[in-house]
């Protein structure tokens, strides 16, 4: 497999190699292909520029030239018009030389012009004659005889040297001066070295017409008519060099003027005779002079091979560096998404690891608990039976101690397994109606021995705005109570644990919402020093919290006086909603927790120091789990904890509203409902501390009893003698009196017990109250014959109405009800029913069995499924069957599933055959160590019925079967 995986991880490497060079050459590709394009684009743009510039500079050569011929033709009909049509003739020389150097700007092409008169052969002698000197030919010797001459006789200035030279003497101005006479335009010559400035020029020949000369006049019309010629030499290197003067980049370009009239040899009329330059790069413009018989050209190049443009490198570099940044991001993110499908990969490994973990460990849990519950249940049922034998003292002493330590381990063991039930997220919330002031009082009195042995005050307060009952999770809330009562039973020594209840509005509108930084433990206040002053609180020592101070506290009772009782109908004030936010606290004036510890009071395992554990055990959970409820309740809980003072756990929790429907349903199902016999009645309570008179008096009006509080005993004998404003006629007189203990002390000192004597003889009262002493600790229990009762503390509605039944005698009158879950209870419930018992151990069989006999039932035991299910074949008389779920050869499971089919098989039967009797269903619960959320789901999806987890007392076993017995028995009554 390893192998496997390198070979894949070394393939993907040289695919991931491959395509980076692949990218790299792409990239370097299209630089070269950008590169080549955008110089291919510039040399499109600079051979356009050529262009332009070249034809620019012909279009201006030739609007030069055909301005400098339109000023000759101009001259021309100037001479024809002042020369020919004047007589005399109205232009000599001088006139002519002076015109035309006035004029000579507007011809800057032409050096000079001249005029040449045609002269006939037989008019030479007269010209001569008149002119005075004779025609000469371009070698300046007297012109031979010819059919006619073309002598100059008026000429500028500046080429006067030609004056009396015959033009038609040389051969191409001769053929010039015909062809210029034939058209009627201007005709040039062949380039050649110009006179004087020696550049190379042309010589323009413009023929001068006698005036009415038509113009589409034939040839030999316009030869006819032809007078003379007009004749100048144009400068062709001047011209050209003053264009490439004038306009802006002539540095950058050559210029070459030809004369292709001959194309195979072009004579050259500007330029150097070898064209250099850029070669690679040119462009010819045609040039238009207006001869017709001739053709001229201008080549331009640029003088040196044009630049490669910045763009064409900056830009494919950037394109470049564009491709190489988009490679590597796509490289990142290739990488990145194998790293992270890798990482899925190991994640989707991991999490089947911590899957197959979380099995392992719900098995191990699983295990575990079986394995350990197992033998506890044979321990603790053992002693259980044990102690239902005849044992002297000392066997009874060893067998109860034996049997404390055995649930201790068992109540560990349901902390672990709630903790790991909290970290695998399956423990759930229920949410039953419930009663919350008997919930507390239950939680409580599993401390009364505890705090009886200590002396400490031990109370409970809730107050009458809270519904009296709330849809919730009773047992995990009670958990939540048992686990702050008892560590501050643990960790106090004297002075008092006070818990309360309140609504969170209400309480925030009294008392204020404090500083964040006094909560979670953090107070301003340095350690607490004991001292012997007495504090306004249940036992007059000083508390952690100053929010519970007796100033508070009695803000919340004015409150709850001045409107109804919400614990009679379950309304409050925010009637529109749902949800009943309650916040409760536990007070102590313990040791306290360390400063340097408060941080981690909440830690699992942890205790304040080493030594906490020792002298006072714990694991360090129970605040852990505690937490994590509240938090699964919608709470938080917070602490304040001083030193040597005490501390105070304050947590929320949030609830739904019970309606009527519900509230009855829930009083109904409730073991012990309070009687009614004592509403109405009036009773005096005599305590010098008012925290715990508000205690004593909350639990008086829970049994429909009105008190009246006074301080001391002398208040109570004005009280009841009608002395300070009170009547004293015996529809008044309280029915009975509760004395505080330390009260009492300070009465009989005083002669309070004779006083009542007194004032029964002297006819003042028929019948004294019933006094009734309240006491805190064992070594206060001594009775005297003053007192009519006894209630030890803690107070509980219930105990406080037994004393009163059996105190008043109305005991025989309104008998409470049989404990449901109590002995006699499960005596009636269970005797005579065939119960069948299954279940691989010997041990916990004769456990199991032994409890249920003890009851009354008929046990059949079975050691397997498959011996269940040979018994339980129909029809048989088991009224319930006890199954254990892990067995060998057929688990509870399967059994269960088997007895579910055979009983729908039966009830099929039965409907097709028109039984009346087809309803066999047995109730199957499970009876197993394994207390696990798994396990539970797999019990009620096999057919199972309930759920008994080992050991099982008397209240779990009357919860599993009451509703399937009680039914059963209902049903064949009525049949």
């Amino acid at each position: 497999m390893g192998y496997e995986i390198g070979g894949e991880r070394r393939r993907l490497w040289l695919n991931r190699t491959a395509m980076v060079v692949v990218w790299v050459l792409a990239s370097v590709c299209i630089w070269a292909g950008l590169h080549l394009y955008i110089r291919r684009v510039s040399m499109r743009k600079t051979e356009e520029a050529l262009v332009s510039m070249c034809e620019e500079r012909a279009r201006m050569i030739q609007d030069q030239f055909a301005v400098s011929v339109n000023h000759v033709h101009a001259l021309a009909i100037l001479i024809s018009t002042f020369h020919y049509q004047k007589h005399p003739s109205a232009i000599d020389q001088e006139t002519f030389a002076h015109y035309t150097a006035r004029t000579s700007f507007e011809r800057p092409l032409l050096n000079g012009v001249a005029y040449a008169q045609r002269v006939a052969h037989v008019e030479r002698e007269k010209f001569e004659n008149e002119q005075g000197w004779m025609i000469k030919t371009m070698k300046r010797e007297p012109s031979p005889m010819q059919d006619e001459y073309a002598p100059v006789i008026f000429s500028q200035e500046t080429v006067s040297y030609i004056e009396a030279l015959d033009m038609m003497s040389g051969e191409e101005d001769r053929e010039n001066i015909i062809r210029a006479r034939a058209t009627g335009k201007a005709v040039l010559t062949n380039p050649f070295r110009l006179l004087g400035s020696n550049h190379l020029g042309v010589v323009l020949t413009f023929p001068v017409y006698r005036s009415g000369l038509r113009t589409d006049a034939t040839v030999d019309e316009r030869v006819e008519a032809t007078v003379g010629y007009l004749g100048g030499a144009f400068d062709v290197e001047s011209l050209v060099e003053n264009l490439l003067r004038q306009l802006a980049g002539s540095q950058d370009i050559m210029v070459n003027v030809y004369d292709v009239t001959n194309i195979s040899e072009p004579l050259i009329m500007y330029g150097p005779q070898q064209p250099d330059g850029y070669m690679s790069l040119s462009h010819i413009s045609m040039l238009d002079f207006g001869d017709p018989f001739r053709k001229h050209h201008m080549e331009c190049r640029y003088s040196q091979k044009p630049p490669i443009p910045l763009s064409a490198i900056t830009t494919p570099s950037g394109v470049f560096v564009i491709c190489m940044l988009a490679g590597y991001i796509l490289y990142a993110a290739w990488n990145r998404y194998d790293n992270v499908k890798e990482d899925c990969r190991k994640m989707e490994e991991l999490k089947v690891q911590a899957e197959a973990a979380d099995v392992a460990k719900s098995q191990f849990l699983a295990t575990v608990s079986h394995e350990i519950r197992t033998p506890m249940n044979g321990v603790l049922g053992m002693l259980d039976m044990l102690l239902d034998t005849d044992l002297n003292l000392t066997q009874r002493d060893y067998a109860q101690t034996a049997q404390v330590c055995g649930k201790a381990l068992i109540s560990l063991i349901n902390e672990v397994l709630d903790r790991a039930k909290i970290e695998a997220g399956k423990l759930e919330i229920e949410a039953v109606p419930f009663d919350l002031r008997t919930s507390l009082d239950d939680a409580l009195s599993l401390f009364s021995a505890a705090s009886r042995e200590k002396g400490i005050e031990l109370a409970v307060f809730v107050s009458d705005r809270v519904p009296e009952v709330l849809t919730g999770d009773p047992g995990r809330f009670r958990q939540i109570i048992t686990n702050l009562v008892g560590n501050s039973v643990k960790f106090t020594e004297r002075g008092h644990i006070f818990v309360q209840v309140h609504l969170v509005e209400h309480s925030n509108m009294v008392m204020g919402v404090k500083a964040e930084a006094h909560l979670n433990g953090h107070s301003d206040e340095q350690e607490g020093k004991p001292n012997k002053t007495l504090f306004n609180t249940l036992s007059g020592l000083e508390a952690a919290d100053n929010r519970n101070s007796w100033e508070n506290f009695k803000h919340l009772l004015s409150d709850e006086a001045s409107l109804p009782d919400a614990s009679e109908n379950g309304m409050l004030s925010d009637i529109d909603s749902d949800r009943v936010t309650l916040i409760v606290s536990v007070e102590d004036t313990g040791i306290g927790i360390p400063l340097h510890a408060q941080d981690r009071v909440f830690t699992p395992f942890m205790q304040a120091d080493s030594s906490t554990s020792r002298n006072y055990g714990g694991t360090g959970i129970g605040l852990s789990i505690s937490k994590c409820l509240v938090e699964l309740m919608g709470g938080q809980i917070n602490f304040i904890s001083r030193p040597q003072v005490g501390s105070t756990f304050t947590f929320t929790v949030v609830l739904q509203r019970c309606y009527a429907s519900a509230i009855d349903d829930a009083k109904r199902t409730l073991p012990d409902p309070l009687p009614t016999s004592f509403k109405g009645m009036k009773s005096l309570l005599i305590d010098e501390r008012p925290v715990r008179a508000a205690v004593t008096a909350y639990h008086l009006r829970r049994l429909g009893i009105t008190a009246e509080v006074v301080c001391n005993m002398k208040t109570a004998i004005n009280a009841l003698s009608g002395q300070n404003g009170c009547s004293g006629n015996y529809r008044n007189q309280p029915n009975m009196m509760f004395v505080e203990k330390d009260s009492w002390s300070s009465g009989v000192d005083g002669g309070f017990c004779s006083q009542l004597v007194q004032r029964k003889q002297n006819g003042r009262c028929s019948e004294p109250p019933k006094v009734i002493l309240l006491v805190t600790s064992e070594s206060d229990k001594t009775k005297t014959p003053f007192e009519d009762g006894l209630i030890m503390k803690p107070l509980r509605a219930s105990t406080v109405a037994a004393c009163l039944q059996q105190v008043l005698g109305t005991g025989g009158v309104q008998q409470r009800k049989q404990v449901p879950n109590g002995s006699a209870f499960l005596q009636n419930l269970l005797a005579g029913k065939n119960i069948l018992v299954v279940d691989d151990n010997k041990v916990n069989l004769r456990v199991a069995a032994g409890a249920l006999k003890k009851y009354g039932a008929n046990v059949a035991c079975a050691e397997s499924g498959k011996d269940a299910l040979a018994l339980l074949q129909l029809p048989h008389e088991f009224d319930a069957c006890f199954m254990d779920v892990q067995m060998p050869e057929m688990d509870g499971f399967e059994a269960t599933r088997q007895i579910r089919l055979m009983e729908s098989k039966a009830n099929e039967e039965a409907r097709n055959e028109g039984s009346e009797k087809a309803d066999w269903h047995l109730p199957v619960l499970a009876m197993t160590a394994d207390v696990i959320q798994a396990t539970y789901e797999e019990c009620m999806k096999c057919g199972m019925d309930g759920y008994v987890s080992k050991p099982f007392d008397e209240l779990q076993l009357y919860q599993a079967v009451a509703k399937f017995l009680l039914s059963k028995s209902k049903n064949d009554n009525s049949e």
